[in-house]
């Protein structure tokens, strides 16, 4: 592409995080000739992967606002759930290094950190990174048509702006101070990539706000020795009531009730919104149709395979950001929400699952994406491995990660698909 069929459209892009969602959306951005800026709170790349003992004052974790240091929502003897060759990006294999860093199949958070730090330096995106920048607003700055003909505004059939340009401010400051100085960038496009794990869910109890115990949610959870062996004596005070009326002498609630999506830097004038954990409206989970292309967000979807995925989506942004492929118009994109909308009440899915896709949506979803921009998608060895994986987890959730040796499966369909092929 050359820099003036660039400077036409979207040159310049801030890229919210700096976590595998932001690091891939950064390098597709990059591979595609845009100038791209990334916005990292923490002083190292991760994201939810960079671990940190530390937990904030704030246990259950309820101020949206809260500022000071991002301690992570990860325990210390985490582990991952799928395959190290599943998870990893599709151009850049998970795989074990020479100096045996952890070997195992499934393994810890660290790994998975110093997997994605090696991600960020052999592809050169931590030039593009501003560490210990905790971005405070990103709002709209200017709006207008982006295509005039003989002095004329170029409308599409729907009425709508032809490439209607739009352009974000985005202010930020350190990460640790509270009253250091802002700074503040105009870009042509902005990627949230903020992830999903960082605002807790706290499960309406009554009483829970006089409960007499210690309470965190479970962002707040590192290591168990504190909870270990507490209860010394049962006594009235504490109890805590069930529905189906037992009751337990408890000293500590831990709260795993999840997290709900949180944009607080983020203002649209209203249009995108967070009902109940529905983010919207999203045109397949990544573009709000009346702020599309300029704004759109990566890693909303859950119950996926998250990393692949990830670059999946990025893909189709940079494309879509370098002209390269195009977006239906608003009114077909506002559709196709409405109709996802309309399915799920038809079915009655809670508002909260809206993201949630299940195991085969998530392969044509997938699938779909890839087509977008004619790349390839999840190899057939990835999908079947998933696949086991989820069986394997279901009927034996606690040990499955050292109980099952799936590298022969592995091997096996790696060679079919080879021989296929």
């Amino acid at each position: 592409m050359s820099s003036e069929e660039v400077a036409n459209g979207y040159q310049k892009v801030g890229v919210i995080g700096a976590g595998a969602a932001g690091l891939v959306a950064a390098r597709e951005l990059k591979r595609e000739g845009l100038e791209v800026a990334v916005y990292e709170q923490k002083a190292d790349v991760g994201g939810l992967w960079l671990y940190d003992s530390g937990v904030g004052e704030d246990p259950l974790g309820l101020d949206p606002k809260r500022v000071g240091p991002n301690h992570g929502t990860i325990y210390q003897s985490l582990r991952t759930n799928l395959p190290r060759e599943v998870m990893g990006f599709m151009d850049y294999p998970f795989l074990v290094k020479e100096d045996s860093r952890d070997p195992r199949g499934f393994p810890s958070h660290q790994e998975v950190f110093l997997y994605l730090k090696d991600f960020a330096r052999d592809f050169n995106l931590l030039e593009l990174i501003r560490f210990n920048t905790r971005v405070e607003y990103v709002g709209i700055v200017n709006r207008g048509p982006q295509c005039v003909m003989n002095g004329e505004q170029v409308f599409d059939m729907d009425g709508d702006f032809f490439n209607e340009r739009i352009q974000w401010v985005v202010r930020s400051r350190s990460s640790f101070a509270a009253d250091s100085q802002v700074e503040e960038e105009i870009f042509d496009a902005v990627v949230v990539c903020n992830g999903h794990y960082r605002q807790p869910k706290i499960a309406e109890v009554p009483g829970l706000q006089k409960w007499p115990g210690n309470q965190i949610h479970s962002m707040n959870y590192r290591v168990y020795e504190p909870f270990y062996n507490q209860v010394k004596y049962l006594d009235e005070d504490g109890t805590v009531v069930f529905n189906d009326g037992s009751s337990v002498i408890a000293d500590s609630i831990i709260h795993c009730t999840g997290y709900s999506y949180s944009f607080p830097f983020l203002d649209t004038n209203g249009i995108v919104t967070v009902d109940n954990n529905r983010v919207g409206p999203l045109y397949e989970h990544i573009f709000p149709p009346q702020l599309a292309p300029s704004l759109s967000f990566v890693g909303i979807p859950q119950k996926i395979i998250t990393f692949p995925f990830f670059e999946l989506q990025s893909k189709w942004i940079a494309s879509i950001l370098a002209r390269k492929t195009m977006l239906p118009s608003r009114r077909d994109m506002m559709k196709s929400v409405k109709e996802l909308y309309d399915y799920q009440e038809m079915i009655g899915l809670p508002k909260h699952f809206t993201h949630e896709i299940d195991e085969r949506e998530a392969f044509e979803h997938s699938n779909q994406l890839a087509d977008r921009t004619g790349s390839s998608c999840f190899e057939e060895w990835r999908k079947e491995i998933t696949k086991a994986t989820l069986k394997c987890i279901h009927s034996n959730p606690t040990t499955f990660r050292d109980s099952w040796s799936y590298c022969d499966t592995l091997e096996l369909l790696k060679e079919k698909t080879t021989m296929d092929n």
